[in-house]
């Protein structure tokens, strides 16, 4: 009997050496003749989204599913890939994207298949297009290279139902009854659920019983609830806890969006709020995060407004202080004036001879006044901005629940072209905080779980067909702040819905990319 090798108990290349003397444990075996329209994936290792240890083995492949995983033998008719002795892993799903922006002008989606992505799930943040039915009916006529699902923005529903003059409130029971119908139409269309955004407009004018009461349809419904919470700083322990009375109340699954310690004054405090989550979910509440591999973020200049008084410099001042510094704040978008795009606020305060608070009170005037003279122009402006330690975002990779997303779009942070190698370059074989099997699974089976999805996730027959063949020596991310557009190493073939859509480098060019639906929850 030969021992059972292990990416965790074996460096990489050992590991490949090892296997090499003839050790092949079987998942599955298939005994029929194999179909003339199969081909077979050989000579690989195996990490098949479960968390199991890898293995030596085959997969056969059907049209867009997978028909038998093990000791397999290719047919006399059969096409064969040699994968020489790489890592095939189910295709990761993201589970927190903004690809869509763009999606139908570069529908080879190479932003997100550069990295081993084959499945995103967009609408969040509180963000989405309504009617849902909308945006998959343009996807059905103008399919793109990967799986696309979405949630339904909260924000999005109150600008739908509520007047654009006096929507700084919490909603009406009439609205709310209003954005229930059209949250009801849209699950019914294949939404995954409400997605909040509480830190953006209009979702932070909204209340907890306003939230609450359109969370409790959403389950009702079947939906999932996922939050961008209210703050992920100074008040982060009420924001969370917001998410767990969710949960609690509707007994349906909820999620923490992009989970991350924000501010310096609390950085080292991650196993605290892994403690609340641990907590919540002892009481039986399903409660899971998703977190990104980065200690900055991106969003819009409005995030270090929490009251949306764009004419207040009291709470710039306070971020500087206490959550991230001007030298860490790089103006990425700037429709007002492009030639700041790329400098940090020190950087233009210095050039302007002004102080960082008042440089960028400034310049959001600019961007008010800009989109006042542009109403139609969208994404004016955005900000990278540095406010977490690693060693909290290491802490939030490792807890049990959270699975991996990007948060990202076709450019400005580099979480859009690099999130997954990062973690299989950075915290799998450098840092070795994870092993390969965990993190492949919290990249795929964790996240097909946490969405509800079916037959995805897993190199199991019956699912399908979305595979990564990837070098784990080699794997990485090659996109920075400065080239953000960076193609990732490592990652040899994709495919989706059994069609290669990246090789090499390259996109394919194919676009077989599927609509995808979650399975409903069921709520006692």
């Amino acid at each position: 009997m030969y021992k059972k090798l292990s990416f965790r108990d074996l460096p990489i290349k050992t590991l490949f050496s090892r296997l090499g003397l003839g050790a092949f444990f079987l998942i599955s075996a298939c005994s029929a003749s194999p179909e003339n329209d199969t081909w077979l994936i050989s000579n690989i290792v195996l990490v098949d989204g479960t968390g199991a240890d890898a293995h030596k083995a085959s997969v056969r492949i059907s049209g867009a599913k997978i028909v038998s995983v093990g000791n397999l033998t290719a047919g006399t008719k059969e096409k064969v890939l040699n994968g020489n002795g790489l890592v095939l892993a189910p295709g990761f799903i993201d589970s927190h994207s903004h690809h869509d922006r763009g999606m139908f002008e570069t529908p080879s989606m190479i932003a997100v298949t550069n990295q081993g992505v084959t499945t995103i799930i967009v609408g969040q943040d509180g963000f989405s297009q309504i009617p849902l039915s909308k945006f998959y009916n343009s996807l059905e006529n103008n399919p793109v290279a990967v799986n696309v699902g979405s949630y339904t923005g909260h924000n999005s529903l109150r600008s739908a139902v509520m007047p654009a003059t006096d929507i700084r409130r919490p909603a009406t029971p009439d609205e709310v009854h209003d954005m229930v119908s059209m949250l009801e139409t849209d699950i019914k269309n294949g939404s995954f659920g409400l997605s909040s955004g509480l830190g953006y407009e209009t979702g932070v004018f909204s209340d907890r019983a306003e939230l609450l009461s359109l969370a409790k349809a959403n389950a009702a419904m079947g939906g999932r609830y996922i939050s961008h919470i209210r703050n992920e700083n100074t008040d982060m322990a009420d924001a969370i806890n917001e998410v767990i009375e969710i949960g609690r109340e509707t007994h349906g699954p909820v999620q923490v969006s992009h989970i991350k310690v924000g501010t310096k004054k609390l950085w080292g405090t991650a196993n605290d709020y892994i403690r609340l989550l641990d907590s919540a979910r002892a009481e039986g509440i399903d409660i899971t995060a998703d977190i990104y591999p980065y200690t900055y973020w991106q969003t819009t200049m409005r995030i270090l407004f929490p009251n949306k008084n764009y004419t207040d410099p009291e709470p710039i001042s306070m971020h500087f202080k206490e959550t991230l510094s001007p030298s860490g704040v790089i103006v990425q978008r700037f429709m007002p004036d492009p030639t700041l795009e790329g400098l940090t606020i020190a950087d233009i305060a210095h050039t302007k001879g002004t102080d960082p608070v008042t440089t960028y009170m400034n310049l959001m005037g600019q961007v008010l006044a800009y989109e006042k003279s542009n109403p139609d122009a969208e994404h004016v402006e955005s900000i990278i901005g540095t406010s977490m330690s690693e060693d909290d975002v290491e802490s939030f990779l490792k807890w049990a629940h959270s699975n991996i997303c990007s948060d990202g779009l076709d450019g400005g942070h580099p979480r859009g072209y690099g999130t997954f190698t990062r973690v299989l370059g950075h915290y799998v074989r450098e840092k070795k905080s994870l092993s390969l099997e965990s993190a492949i699974h919290k990249m795929s089976g964790m996240t097909a779980e946490h969405l509800g999805l079916e037959k995805r996730g897993l190199i199991k027959p019956g699912y399908a067909a979305d595979l990564v063949l990837l070098n784990p020596t080699t794997v990485a991310d090659m996109a920075t702040v400065l080239e953000p557009k960076a193609l990732s190493k490592g990652i040899e073939n994709v495919w989706v819905n059994g069609t290669l859509v990246y090789k090499n480098g390259k996109s394919t060019g194919a676009s077989p990319g599927q609509i995808i639906k979650p399975s409903p929850v069921s709520v006692p």
